[in-house]
């Protein structure tokens, strides 16, 4: 593993839960265009990398598929075979897959690449699992984050915290664009295209703030979470400010999310 791997052990240990009850509900949005880029269906074979909580997984099944699924983080793992008992869930680190060649007609990833060290390899890992024909799809988040991604870290900017030189950015920021995403993807998979994908998120900002940047997810949560109360506090009303103008009637804030779907054929 990198560095940069190891340090993504020590973030997400721990955090399952957290993650599940916030940032996990952002991300399933891309869910649905993920599976239909995979084109999977009934009697699909699906490898689901980074499952999280399996909300991927549980997806694929409800549409007839055979799932199988791995996660880095044990508790994560134990979530998504927890939530989909009809999955078989494993522990692996990306670029490694406890799978024989050519096993999947799909192998899917809904915003794991950007977490790994080495994305080419893993690329490489999930074209060897994949049967001739077979697709593979994956979402990453336009980098640098914008949108709702980046409304902690822009808090946190504004407050003036710096980022600590041991807090490692991710070696994905070189392919947060499209035309890198399907360049990545094209290094494997001939026909590798990537394109854009928008949504608006609706939350409660206070539930957002605690379950995401209090629980120390993401490495933004983890600079976070290094501040004195006082510091805390200025981000917050900072985090505020910024989500004001995205006020809904009923309280919740609705915020603007910009991922990248890309997929290719083995």
């Amino acid at each position: 593993m990198t560095d940069f791997d190891v340090y993504e052990r020590e973030l997400w240990a721990g955090r399952a839960g957290a993650y599940e009850r916030g940032f996990a509900r952002l991300t399933a949005h891309a869910i649905g265009p993920l599976l239909d880029a995979a084109r999977v269906g009934v009697g699909s074979r699906v490898l689901d990398l980074g499952t999280g909580p399996g909300f991927v997984s549980a997806e694929a099944v409800r549409r007839g598929a055979t799932v199988s699924a791995v996660d880095a983080d044990p508790q994560m793992a134990e979530t998504a075979a927890r939530n989909v008992p009809q999955a078989d869930v494993r522990v692996a680190v990306l670029p490694g897959l406890p799978h024989e060649d050519e096993s999947f007609d799909a192998v899917v990833g809904n915003f794991v690449v950007n977490h790994v060290g080495d994305p080419p390899a893993a690329i490489e890992q999930m074209h060897r699992v994949l049967r001739p024909g077979g697709r593979l799809a994956l979402t990453c988040w336009v980098m640098p984050g914008s949108g709702v991604l980046a409304v902690v870290r822009d808090a946190m900017e504004q407050v003036g915290v710096p980022w600590p030189d041991d807090v490692p950015l991710s070696p994905f920021m070189a392919y947060g664009r499209r035309d890198a995403f399907a360049a990545l993807v094209a290094g494997a998979f001939a026909d590798g295209t990537a394109e854009e994908l928008s949504w608006d998120f609706a939350f409660d900002a206070g539930e957002w703030w605690e379950t995401g940047a209090m629980a120390g997810v993401g490495s933004n949560g983890v600079v976070l979470l290094r501040q004195g109360p006082a510091t805390i506090a200025e981000v917050r009303r900072a985090y505020d400010r910024l989500l004001a103008p995205y006020a809904a009637g009923d309280g919740s804030v609705v915020v603007p999310a910009h991922a990248l779907l890309a997929c290719g054929t083995r």
